[in-house]
């Protein structure tokens, strides 16, 4: 989820508190890694709600989506040309429909919050593979930037030069949506845009904890709100994409929170090693 927030004070987190994170993160990324593995034609996105809730339940831990500002379910789950938020229900998902999952839940008072995008089965186009895999390296291009940053609007210019470079306008950004600080609520200042933006945002200094979120969509990237209040759709006749993943910056680097090995591997492709994982 991506609201919009007004500048404010950014909380700094511990590292006994981002190590509580990164149990609410391991947690997360267990949830989605047994979506993934439920994810077929025929399949409703309903059902794929209530295993999230249970399996977030059994462990001892809370679904952070549920109830917030009202939304009705564990998880959002937007579909084809749903951008961000759908709301999960009797839709029966199909080969070749390109799912976002996005979920958070709670452990100990801290919150996580990751998404994924996966193609149902057999994908309809190349234009679908591409869509999903830039949208992959867009956030790992944001969040190799903030291994360096000084400012946080950083992250946004390295997500938008990724996208540019290997899309070109074949996609286009959400505007108006970006990710957020999480810690002890689920959204947080800063802002976290997918994009440059004039305000260049807040110093990127230990104990910041963010969720990087970029949410691309094939062709103009226009895009309204439906009646429920929540479900964003693409308007242009094109599909859309959303990664995510909730990341601590600490004073031995970066450590992807929602991540099974805490970002190891992909940042090591792009020459970054991680912080040491108190899960380890």
């Amino acid at each position: 989820m991506s609201p919009h927030l007004r500048r404010e004070r950014v909380e700094l987190k511990t590292p006994e508190q981002i190590a509580l994170m990164r149990r609410s993160g391991l947690l997360l990324a267990r949830v989605h890694a047994m979506l993934a593995a439920q994810l077929r034609p025929g399949i409703t996105t309903g059902r794929l709600d209530a295993l999230a809730e249970q399996m977030i339940r059994d462990e001892g831990a809370l679904p952070n989506f549920l109830g917030y500002q009202g939304f009705p379910a564990t998880l959002c789950i937007s579909v084809n040309e749903e951008v961000v938020h759908g709301i999960p229900g009797p839709r029966v998902l199909a080969e070749g429909d390109v799912v976002s999952i996005d979920g958070g839940c709670i452990v100990e008072g801290w919150h996580s919050d990751a998404a994924r995008t996966h193609i149902v089965g057999t994908p309809r186009s190349s234009a679908d593979e591409k869509l999903v895999a830039v949208t992959e390296d867009a956030l790992w291009a944001g969040i190799a930037a903030l291994s360096g940053a000084s400012r946080v609007g950083e992250i946004g210019a390295a997500v938008e030069d990724l996208v540019t470079l290997e899309a070109g306008e074949t996609l286009a950004h959400l505007e108006g949506f970006g990710g957020h600080g999480i810690g002890r609520a689920m959204h947080q200042p800063p802002d976290v845009m997918n994009y440059r933006t004039r305000d260049r945002g807040p110093k990127v200094v230990p104990g910041m904890c963010l969720a990087i979120e970029p949410m691309l969509i094939q062709g103009d990237g226009s895009w309204r709100m439906l009646e429920d209040d929540w479900t964003v759709v693409a308007t242009g006749g094109g599909r859309a994409a959303h990664a995510e993943h909730s990341v601590a910056v600490t004073e031995q680097g970066l450590l992807v929170l929602t991540a099974e090995d805490g970002g190891r591997a992909e940042l090591a492709a792009l020459g970054i090693e991680i912080a040491p994982d108190p899960a380890a």
